[in-house]
C-alpha cells in the first residue's frame, strides 16, 4: 500500500527493536523501514530513509534521544517523533518534548495503543499529557506583544487540543488549504517550524490553556 505509515525504530536494545518490529509488521497500514541504535544513527537513517514516524528511545549510550530530536529539528527533518520511554516521571519527558517530540508512550504500552499513537502523531496530533503540559508551563509567562487574529487563535487552540488540519477545517467550516494558510501565519508570527512546536509554545506561555481538556 502506497499510503502506509513508514516507521523508523530507534532503541539500543536489539530485543526491543525486534519486539516492536514483530508487532508493527502485522499492521496493515504501518511499515517498518529501518532501525537505529542511538541518536546519531537515528539522524543518519532518518536522512536516508525518510520515515513518517520515528519511535525513539530516550536513554541510549553515546548520543541519546534528545540529541537526535535536536539534530532532526536543526536539519528540518519532517518526521514525527514518538518517544517510547521507560521513564514514569513526567519531568523526564520534558526535555524531549521541548526538543520537538510530538508525543510519548511508555514501553509497557498496550500494542494496540502503540499503533493508535503512531497513527495519531502521523495525522498531526500532539500527544501531550496534562502533567507534562503543566511542567512545560512552569516558569513561563505569556508574551504581551504577540498579535494573532481571532481565527489564528482558534486554530492554534484546536492544534493544542489534538485536532488535525482536516478536523480543524470541518470544525470551523474552512478548507484544508485555508487551515494550512492560518498555520503558516501562526508559525511565522511565533518564529517556529512546525505545529508541534506551536502547540507546546502555546501551552508553555499560556496562549492556550488545557483546562477542561
Amino acid at each position: 500500500m502506497t499510503d502506509n505509515i513508514k516507521v523508523l525504530i530507534v532503541d539500543d536494545h536489539p530485543v526491543v527493536r525486534q519486539g516492536l518490529r514483530t508487532f508493527l509488521d502485522v499492521q496493515d497500514d504501518i511499515t517498518v523501514i529501518g532501525e537505529a541504535f542511538d541518536g546519531a544513527s537515528c539522524v543518519a537513517e532518518a536522512e536516508r530513509l525518510h520515515p513518517d514516524v520515528i519511535l525513539l528511545d530516550l536513554r541510549m549510550p553515546g548520543s541519546d534521544g534528545v540529541f537526535a530530536l535536536r539534530a532532526l529539528r536543526d536539519r528540518g527533518n519532517p518526521a514525527r517523533v514518538l518517544v517510547v520511554t521507560s521513564f514514569a516521571d513526567p519531568s523526564a519527558i520534558v526535555p524531549a518534548v521541548r526538543a520537538g517530540a510530538a508525543g510519548y508512550v511508555y514501553k509497557d504500552v498496550d500494542p494496540t495503543a502503540l499503533a493508535a499513537a503512531i497513527r495519531s502523531v502521523h495525522a498531526g496530533h500532539v500527544l501531550l499529557h496534562p502533567d507534562v503540559a503543566r511542567l512545560l508551563a512552569e516558569g513561563d509567562s505569556r508574551p504581551s506583544d504577540l498579535k494573532l487574529t481571532s481565527r489564528e487563535s482558534e486554530v492554534l487552540e484546536a492544534v493544542v487540543r489534538g485536532l488535525s488540519n482536516r478536523e480543524i477545517a470541518k470544525k470551523f467550516d474552512l478548507s484544508e488549504k485555508t487551515v494550512k494558510s492560518h498555520m503558516s501565519a501562526i508559525l511565522a508570527k511565533l518564529g517556529l517550524q512546525d505545529r508541534t512546536q506551536a502547540a507546546l509554545y502555546a501551552v508553555r506561555t499560556g496562549l492556550v490553556s488545557l483546562a477542561g481538556k
